[in-house]
């Protein structure tokens, strides 16, 4: 892979990771333009590996918020009275949430690296996914269609329940790339009753420690897969590249989700997939 597929491919990471618009779809479709296979086991490595990126400008973005939670974690394990703190429920919350994803992806590693990738399920994931969405955030906290982003439940609220939904609803992203982790996640969040700002939050908390894992076990188990592939250099350049543009986004996204409904995003999902129909159709191979 030369570095302007590269900076590309990275800079498409950086912007889809945490919109609710399948970021491993806009990178499939674009690798697929570019002339890759998008089933390729050094691809689906690549793909998995930048995304690294993305979760450690995540990190940076949110790390004061990380360390409370870490700190009330740790110290609900130790300190009865320290367990009544929000973030420590939270804390749990995030681990156990986190297990769904972990498990559909082991178990249905194969499926998601071949079957999963054609460009049909990505296209009718985009656009069926998104009836769930805008019913989401048609019916999130307040009344129906309410735009008000602080109707709802708050971050302090998150019980073991909503984020075991919520984990849930993630681990049907890597099965079917189209819905989009975030698209998922969100609409768990908002179907839970939580405020569009919590309900984005909580899809970034979520997908940390998911993403550095997938991210991690491709770079372990795939490392021959790419240096044969992509390159190691390539995905070094994507990942950062990914990393940058992603905490850009990530600013965006929460001053948006404020004070906007995300019907924006389910009009862009179902062209988009309109439009992959439309590519297929006239020729591009969609697996």
């Amino acid at each position: 892979m030369n570095w302007l597929h590269a900076v590309v491919l990275g800079i498409v990471e950086g912007i889809t990771e945490f919109l609710p618009v399948s970021s491993t779809g806009h990178l499939n479709i674009v690798e697929k333009l570019m002339g890759y296979k998008i089933d390729d086991k050094g691809m689906t490595a690549f793909t998995a590996v930048i995304q690294i990126g993305a979760i450690l400008a995540a990190i940076v973005y949110f790390w004061r918020d990380i360390v409370r939670i870490v700190t009330a974690w740790f110290k609900g394990l130790v300190r009865h009275e320290a367990r009544e703190d929000p973030d420590y429920t939270l804390g749990w919350g995030i681990i156990l949430g986190s297990v769904p994803v972990a498990v559909v992806g082991l178990l249905l590693k194969d499926f998601i690296e071949v079957t999963a990738r054609s460009l049909w399920v990505i296209a009718a994931a985009l656009v069926l996914w998104s009836a769930v969405m805008w019913w989401a955030d048609q019916h999130s906290g307040g009344p129906p269609g309410a735009a008000h982003a602080s109707l709802g439940k708050g971050m302090s609220q998150v019980g073991i329940r909503d984020a075991l939904v919520i984990g849930s609803f993630q681990a049907l992203s890597p099965v079917l790339p189209g819905i989009s982790r975030s698209g998922a996640t969100i609409s768990a969040g908002l179907l839970r009753g939580f405020d569009r700002v919590t309900a984005t939050r909580l899809s970034f908390f979520m997908g940390i420690p998911a993403l550095v894992a997938a991210g991690l076990l491709e770079a372990v188990t795939a490392a021959g897969d790419i240096a044969s592939g992509p390159g190691w250099a390539s995905t070094s350049v994507a990942t950062v590249v990914s990393g940058v543009v992603a905490y850009a986004t990530i600013a965006w996204l929460l001053r948006f989700v404020s004070s906007n409904k995300f019907t924006g995003f389910l009009v862009y999902r179902v062209a988009l997939g309109m439009v992959i129909v439309g590519l297929v159709l006239g020729g591009l191979d969609p697996a």
